[in-house]
């Protein structure tokens, strides 16, 4: 594919980042950044309900040609985990719905693949991405830089294995998650 575009999102159910990178000739092009603000909602459906639509709007208006995505990672808070969990299902479902092939990463991998260090912090691989794609001015909440890291990250690892997983469509995700779908 010579030109494609790469939507990266960072679910969360206070703050979904994302952020859009163009791939010509195998160089990124920086295209958007931004974030959807959650907080002032209080019910957690009308979040999901945004995220959905957010994302829909987002495939609507930029066309991506593939979706990346932090997986979340595993904290003490089980209430925590599985709101967060399902802000990232809401997102894949919108992009699996427009047959939009996703792929997963772990946030270790996405600070391994910008910075080079799986413990970076989130300033250190706002500043990479800053330098990298030449964006002017880093937002005041990172989440947005996360989403973007999340594109990048697949950019950079286009065509190789690793831990991420990858699905193209809801067949795909139901054959790969047997235990998740009765």
């Amino acid at each position: 594919m010579a030109e494609r575009i790469i939507l990266g999102i960072d679910p969360g159910t206070t703050i979904m980042g994302f952020g859009l990178i163009k791939v010509e000739k195998n160089q990124m092009h920086f295209l958007q950044l931004n974030e959807l603000q959650l907080s002032k909602y209080s019910d957690h459906y009308v979040k999901l309900k945004l995220i959905y639509d957010r994302t829909i709007e987002l495939i609507e208006t930029f066309h991506p040609d593939e979706i990346a995505i932090e997986a979340p990672f595993f904290g003490k808070n089980v209430q925590s985990m599985l709101k967060l969990g399902r802000a990232q299902g809401v997102a894949m479902a919108a992009g699996l719905s427009r047959d939009i092939p996703i792929t997963e990463y772990s946030p270790k991998k996405i600070k391994m693949a910008i910075t080079g260090n799986g413990n970076a912090s989130k300033e250190q691989v706002a500043k990479m991405l800053q330098s990298l794609l030449r964006f002017k001015e880093l937002p005041k909440n990172l989440d947005s830089t996360d989403g973007l890291a999340a594109a990048v990250c697949h950019f950079f690892n286009a065509g190789k294995g690793g831990d991420q997983k990858k699905y193209t469509g809801w067949k795909a995700f139901v054959s790969q998650n047997p235990g998740k779908v009765k």
